[in-house]
């Protein structure tokens, strides 16, 4: 059998999802995808402006020369 997700399987990744469904139920599991959503979304952005920055300055230090 292969791994799917960090070494779990099928059968794992079930497992955990009827963990997280019967903790937080039905109702309040939208709302957590969306709070992981929006995580994923604010650091992928500064991730973004890191990179856009870095590159800003090692251009500058390059026209310097």
């Amino acid at each position: 059998m292969f791994n799917l997700v960090f070494g779990l399987g099928g059968q794992e990744l079930m497992v955990i999802g009827l963990i997280i469904l019967v903790f937080f139920g039905g109702k309040k599991i939208p709302e957590l995808m969306r709070g992981l959503g929006s995580g994923i979304r604010e650091f992928n952005n500064a991730k973004n402006n890191i990179e856009a920055e870095v590159k800003e300055n090692m251009k500058e230090l390059d026209s310097k020369k």
